[in-house]
């Protein structure tokens, strides 16, 4: 089928290519669409080389499915019109998240949720995506009353950009552009997105909302802090989680092991913790370092690490388009 992928150019398209060739996606040909400098400019894929179109050629071509990940300005502008011509969107960005009208789905958790008159389903934030995975099991179990997060996030969560101003720091130069407010090598920003009349970050509070809208439930109250770390291969974060019902922690394990996507990694007395180095290029989720709260009834801490160009973008985008095949969504075309 057409597969047009827009942001075909950037840290997350690049990656979506990779991952369409790693899962054989059947793609007959490839759209890639990026900014008008880039048209013309040749995309690797399948051992061949295609060359970046407009996405107004694209649209016109009529491709069975579109790959988002070129921000929410060109999704909220683009997505329908390749809605329109009959073409499944699947949008990494922001912007159709918290629309009511779209689902928002982690296949593992609520792929049965998409039907079809979806045309435009969204991909939810990275730093949601590997929470959520770990706490479905604990969600449907013992249900969840409280989560308290603090994420320690790779630049990559921000782009080529970001990658180049830490390495020219690190080399010491000068960055040029310098995308971040203040040095990221050696450093730890508390500042991910811009920041709300709340004192919350838009990236914290897409936490709680997503989280919300995922699990279809408004009533888990939940808290996070979001952070920029000086790591290049992948998001960590630490978990607080206050259930409805008791537990051994025991069962905690056993729950998030048979989560479908999630691997623990818990065995502290050998230095068996999930760890970004070795969660990159990876798909699944790890989870580690779980342990009661002994200061709350009903409470425990888990650390949880993920690949964020993987699981938390593309990987989780193309597991969405292969279940769009698997429903029969998709027309050869």
């Amino acid at each position: 089928m057409k597969v047009a992928v827009v942001g075909a150019t950037g840290l997350v398209g690049t990656m979506i290519l990779k991952l369409l060739e790693e899962k054989d996606f059947p793609v007959s040909e490839l759209l890639p669409v990026a900014s008008e400098k880039s048209i013309g400019r040749k995309v690797a894929f399948r051992g061949r080389e295609w060359p970046v179109v407009s996405a107004e050629d694209a649209i016109a071509a009529r491709p069975a499915l579109a790959l988002f990940s070129a921000g929410g300005g060109i999704s909220s502008e683009l997505a329908p019109k390749f809605a329109a011509v009959g073409c499944r969107v699947v949008d990494n960005s922001s912007f159709w998240r918290m629309n009511p009208s779209k689902k928002l789905v982690v296949p593992e958790i609520n792929g049965d949720a998409i039907g079809e008159g979806d045309m435009i389903i969204a991909n939810p934030n990275c730093s949601t995506t590997q929470m959520v995975l770990p706490l479905n099991p604990i969600y449907k179990k013992l249900g969840i009353k409280r989560i308290v997060v603090s994420t320690y996030q790779s630049v990559t969560g921000t782009g080529y950009k970001a990658i180049d101003q830490m390495n020219a720091e690190r080399a010491g130069q000068k960055p040029n552009p310098q995308v971040y407010p203040h040095p990221i090598d050696q450093n730890i920003l508390p500042h991910i997105d811009s920041f709300e009349e709340n004192g919350y970050t838009k990236e914290e509070m897409k936490m709680v909302n997503e989280t919300q809208k995922i699990f279809g439930d408004k009533s888990i109250a939940i808290s996070a802090t979001t952070v920029r770390v000086p790591v290049q291969g992948g998001h960590s974060e630490s978990i607080n989680v206050k259930t409805l019902k008791p537990f051994t922690i025991e069962q905690v394990r056993a729950l998030m092991a048979s989560q479908s996507g999630v691997v623990l990694q818990d065995d502290p007395a050998h230095n068996v913790y999930p760890m970004p180095l070795y969660a990159w290029g990876k798909d699944e989720v790890f989870v580690g370092r779980i342990r009661r709260d002994f200061t709350l009834p009903n409470a425990f801490n888990f650390w949880c690490v993920s690949d964020n160009l993987r699981k938390g973008a593309a990987t989780n985008a193309v597991q969405i388009a292969l279940l769009l095949v698997e429903k029969g969504f998709l027309p050869e075309r």
